[in-house]
């Protein structure tokens, strides 16, 4: 049976760099110290949209053509196209169908819209990689993950305004028949916090413009997470025979430097084995796992036949651990 292997990555994200000392301002002024805040986040810098020009879609069609042109590909040798987001530039029609004409694509070309919120990136890699193990006519898969955060971030909640950024990621699947890729996957989902985090707050059907203008973010114990998110780390490791010291690389959501922290504590993981890029692109959403394994590959700390272990957790809440190997 064929393997599904990541053949390239790419980024996007817009030119505007914005660092903490904009959001201590801006919070100052409304009596808030966040200075706490932004440390427990691990934030430093993060890229925003500024301008008319540009959202969503346009990163992630941005992000779609640059892998591409680094792999030296065509969009008619793309069989599928699967676009992940949380903030969609249209419902109807899909947004992949905007990368479709923009790429170029094949009328035989497979497209899709998902949604698993922050981790529907990580998820639209799993799930494409069986499908295409299952489908004889996809050879070769377009992934992308774009979230225009800043959008509907709260200027008036630290928790999405200060911690946010803007970034889409690309990555290309592709079959083969060597050794590697694509390993194994363990998800976890408990529904309890499914009310705590929501856009539009009140649903589509209650929209009120003012009211449901930016994310409902309401307080919950994050730490709940951690106990299963140890669990199925160590499940995937164990299943595959691999000690967690052999992991060349961990590609995590980028949400907070303290649980990244936890984690490696709890799993005695070293430093350099750890991929933190939360310091400059802020929280990305979908794509936060792949900046890391996009700046893992560039900096050279990740080659070919390394095994990579991504995490990450969507709103509600759902935790997905990838094993590849790259």
């Amino acid at each position: 049976m064929s393997n599904i292997r990541i053949k390239g990555v790419d980024i996007y994200h817009p030119a505007t760099s914005v660092d903490n000392q904009f959001y201590l301002d801006h919070f100052s002024k409304r009596g808030k110290n966040i200075e706490r805040f932004l440390e427990h986040m691990g934030r430093g810098r993060r890229y925003i949209i500024d301008n008319d020009g540009e959202n969503g879609l346009t990163m992630g069609i941005t992000a779609a053509k640059r892998v591409l042109e680094k792999l030296e590909l065509t969009g008619e040798e793309i069989d599928m196209i699967v676009f992940s987001t949380q903030v969609p530039e249209t419902t109807f029609p899909a947004n992949a169908m905007f990368i479709h004409d923009a790429i170029e694509a094949d009328h035989d070309t497979i497209i899709l819209d998902s949604n698993a919120n922050c981790a529907g990136m990580t998820v639209a890699v799993e799930q494409a990689s069986h499908y295409m193990k299952s489908n004889i006519h996809v050879n070769t898969a377009l992934i992308v993950g774009s979230d225009y955060n800043s959008l509907i971030s709260n200027p008036e909640d630290e928790i999405t305004y200060a911690n946010y950024g803007d970034a889409a990621a690309a990555v290309i699947l592709e079959k083969t028949e060597e050794e590697t890729g694509f390993i194994d996957a363990v998800y976890f989902t408990d529904s309890v916090n499914r009310d705590k985090i929501m856009y539009p707050g009140n649903g589509l059907s209650n929209m009120k413009q003012k009211e449901d203008s930016y994310i409902k973010w309401l307080p919950f114990d994050g730490d709940i997470a951690m106990p299963p998110t140890f669990a199925m780390l160590e499940t995937i490791l164990q299943r595959n025979n691999i000690p967690a010291d052999e992991i060349k690389a961990y590609c995590f959501s980028q949400f907070s430097l303290a649980n990244i922290l936890k984690i490696q504590d709890e799993l005695n993981i070293k430093d350099n084995q750890i991929i933190y890029v939360g310091d400059k692109f802020g929280y990305t959403g979908t794509s936060s796992p792949f900046l890391a394994l996009h700046e893992g590959i560039e900096t050279g700390r990740i080659q070919r036949g390394d095994h990579v272990l991504f995490w990450t957790i969507g709103a509600g809440y759902q935790l997905i651990a990838m094993l590849i190997k790259y």
